[in-house]
């Protein structure tokens, strides 16, 4: 692990003022959209290590496991609040948790496997999708009556929670969508999202601390995959500044704030597959 006296002052307080800023945003944008921090959280710290210089066999996987990490509180605390409204349906959370546990196992163990581009090829392909979803101005069709059962219910858990993990995100970006489209009203979709994402960073974050553990030309004071510098700036600013930004939200425009956001994440998206390809 190396030291921050290695690096000039000017990085280190470039570091500090970058990684702050991030939870800003990712606590806002939670707030504005309903989205989870993750899918602000990796793209920025991806770019964000990029300008620092930081090494290209790790930047995206410290991004992922640091973002998994920041969740963990923010998915409590929301979580939390949830309940205490009456709009996590626990019945549906414990119906889920298996496969979504299962799916993070796979996730984090193909992590462990594959390069950063590979995590940032999922990044890419699932954000150009979350990307169009968001754009869509109009209430997408209904997918089923119900939540399908058995076998079709343990393959959406497997999936939310593995792609959820490659790409460092709590679940909510995936799964509200889906519950959704399975006429799981909005905020009981939302509120149940909220839980999904504890299932999803607890033992990702974990899993990605263990794969990350000893590896070398990853940033300062890193544990693993997840940067602890990171982490601590990023939690209490994600924090402060959501709920803000949900009372912000019934000020404004949402629609067109969430079709903004949706270009910001189709030209995160595009760069991180350009630079899967270039």
């Amino acid at each position: 692990m190396e030291l921050l006296d290695q690096y000039s002052l000017s990085w280190i307080i470039g570091l500090v003022v970058a990684l702050s800023v991030t939870g800003v945003i990712a606590g806002l944008m939670a707030g504005l959209l309903g989205v989870g921090g993750g899918i602000v959280i990796v793209p920025v710290l991806y770019h964000l290590f990029t300008l620092l210089g930081i090494d290209e066999s790790v930047k995206m996987h410290v991004a992922v496991g640091t973002s998994l990490a920041t969740i963990i509180p923010t998915s409590l605390r929301s979580a939390r609040a949830h309940s205490n409204k009456g709009n996590l349906d626990s019945a549906l959370l414990k119906s889920l948790a298996p496969s979504l546990l299962f799916g993070v196992l796979v996730g984090t163990l193909v992590s462990g496997l594959v390069s950063g581009l590979v995590l940032s090829l999922v990044f890419g392909v699932i954000g150009l999708l979350v990307a169009a979803n968001m754009a869509i101005s109009k209430e997408p069709a209904a997918l089923a009556e119900t939540l399908p059962k058995g076998m079709v219910r343990h393959s959406i858990g497997t999936g939310i929670g593995g792609f959820s993990t490659l790409m460092g995100i709590g679940g909510g970006t995936l799964s509200v969508p889906v519950l959704t489209r399975c006429q799981v009203p909005m905020h009981r979709a939302v509120g149940t999202a909220a839980a999904i994402g504890i299932f999803i960073s607890v033992p990702g974050a974990l899993g990605f601390l263990i794969n990350g553990w000893g590896v070398p030309e990853r940033p300062p004071f890193s544990l693993g995959y997840v940067n602890l510098i990171g982490f601590a700036l990023i939690v209490p600013m994600t924090l402060w500044t959501a709920p803000i930004g949900a009372r912000i939200a019934h000020a404004i425009n949402a629609r067109l704030l969430r079709q903004l956001f949706a270009v910001f994440l189709f030209i995160t998206a595009v760069r991180m597959l350009y630079g899967v390809w270039a």
